[in-house]
């Protein structure tokens, strides 16, 4: 006979998002079950944000040992053990692993279920014979590689993001297709230990970036020996001698690429497919699940979060979401999503980050802005540390409210916090001109690009008039 649990919240799935609310909701009093049928932690911890972050130190570790000459260093071609390497992104993620354990959240008050969820109607959910009704929902489900539809493709050995990280060889030509964050990430990080590599894009590398900010990211890229085709479109895909080949094509001409692997991280899909969404009446689409500003679906017992619901797929949104569900669920409070100060990086060397309204958004929505510019290579410390290519770029209104900011350097992931809290709070540019920070460090860049706000008023005519009027003056 089916087990049935009558419970206050029942949150689908254990990754970033769904476990923020599970643990909040406990804590809080709620009585909540967690369903999650795969490993807990979600994609960020076992096939994301933990183990790609991972590889890339371990990459960046023998690029600084083949670039050690620049510090007066005798410098070596670097000899990666790849088996040792999976063994430190494995160790990586045990590590983390107890803070988002079934032990764990059961200790918090969390029942946690390890099945697969589904809607059976619109207020209960089948986890493997138990039954569990609840006053709330929350789905958290995530998102997984997308496979493009490319001929040939399925008769072709491939990685993806979750696979590549149990790779214990490595690989004599990497191909990757997909030239977004994970695929250029991925493939920075097999270059720099060793291996040669392609990327094949069929826009251009980091679209939804500034071209001129993702320009001095790809030519690092490109300087380090990675052959990027972009504007490419993948025609087929098959095995041959050296192992895989496809063709590509740019301007109606078709080329071939061969490699020994193949990565595919060419976008990824919502979770939904073993929902039963309809059964539950909640309304979705192949971007995800339908949502309105407060997270909740067309089920009004139903609040859906993270890549599962569509918008932008991060960790950190994930988590943004769990709070603004914890308002509204537990709280009734109207709370919605803001996505105007949301951060994003990309965590190639140089870092790429940004957040709030590029230069295009700002003209189109506010006409009269000023755009703010300082170059790495003005900083002490990146000289110190040999690594000043890039620049800070932040946009403003007229005058001098922080609308947007972008940042290639070293780095840039950590660097654009200021600018997050500034576009958040709807601060003005003087709040950052005016920060006394640290020397010698990379933030004293955002100090230099905000104080340039200033720079034509300061050292301008009127100025200079001012001072020789007052220096004339009797001391």
């Amino acid at each position: 006979m089916a087990k049935t649990l009558d419970t206050d919240l029942c949150v689908i799935g254990g990754g970033s998002g769904g476990l923020s609310v599970a643990a909040a909701a406990s804590q809080m009093g709620a009585n909540t079950v967690l369903v999650e049928k795969g490993k807990m932690g979600g994609d960020c911890l076992n096939y994301g944000c933990v183990p790609s972050k991972s590889l890339i130190a371990a990459g960046r570790a023998a690029d600084e040992i083949r670039h050690a000459e620049r510090f007066g260093i005798e410098a070596q071609d670097p000899v990666a053990d790849f088996a040792r390497v999976r063994d430190h992104v494995r160790d990586v993620i045990d590590s983390i692993a107890p803070v988002d354990s079934a032990e764990r959240f059961r200790a918090l008050g969390v029942d946690v279920i390890r099945a697969a969820g589904r809607f059976v109607s619109p207020r209960e959910v089948d986890a493997d014979g138990t039954r569990i009704v609840a006053k709330r929902f929350v789905i958290a489900t995530g998102s997984s590689p997308a496979t493009p539809p490319i001929p040939g493709l399925e008769t072709v050995p491939y990685w993806t993001n979750e696979t590549v990280f149990d790779n214990s060889d490595k690989p004599g030509h990497l191909i990757v297709i997909g030239g977004g964050p994970i695929g250029l990430e991925l493939a920075q990080a097999f270059r720099n230990l060793g291996c040669e590599v392609s990327v094949v894009e069929m826009f251009e590398p980091l679209a939804r970036e500034e071209p001129e900010l993702v320009s001095i990211v790809v030519s690092a890229l490109r300087r380090s020996g990675i052959v990027i085709h972009d504007r490419s479109k993948v025609t087929s895909a098959a095995r041959d001698s050296e192992g895989i080949a496809i063709n590509i094509e740019r301007d109606g001409q078709i080329r071939n690429v061969g490699g020994t692997h193949l990565i595919v991280a060419a976008g990824r899909k919502p979770n939904i497919s073993e929902l039963g969404l309809d059964e539950a009446g909640i309304r979705y689409s192949p971007q995800g699940i339908e949502v309105d500003a407060g997270l909740r679906t067309a089920n009004r017992r139903v609040y859906a979060i993270g890549d599962v619901a569509g918008g932008p797929q991060f960790t950190h949104v994930a988590n943004h979401h769990a709070g603004i569900v914890i308002r509204n669920a537990l709280f009734r409070l109207p709370a919605k999503v803001d996505y105007t100060s949301i951060p994003r990086a990309v965590y190639t060397d140089p870092e790429l980050a940004h957040v709030g309204l590029d230069e295009e958004e700002a003209r189109r929505l506010h006409g009269n802005i000023r755009v703010l510019r300082w170059p790495v290579a003005e900083n002490d410390r990146a000289h110190t540390e040999r690594r000043h290519d890039g620049l800070v770029k932040a946009i403003t209104t007229g005058r001098g409210r922080v609308l947007g900011a972008s940042i290639v350097a070293d780095h840039a992931g950590d660097l654009i916090q200021p600018w997050v809290l500034a576009v958040s709070r709807g601060l003005k540019i003087g709040a950052l001109a005016g920060m006394v920070v640290a020397y010698p460090t990379l933030s004293e860049m955002n100090k230099r690009a905000a104080g340039s706000y200033y720079t034509p008023t300061l050292f301008g005519g009127r100025t200079r008039r001012l001072v020789r009027f007052l220096m004339r003056l009797p001391a």
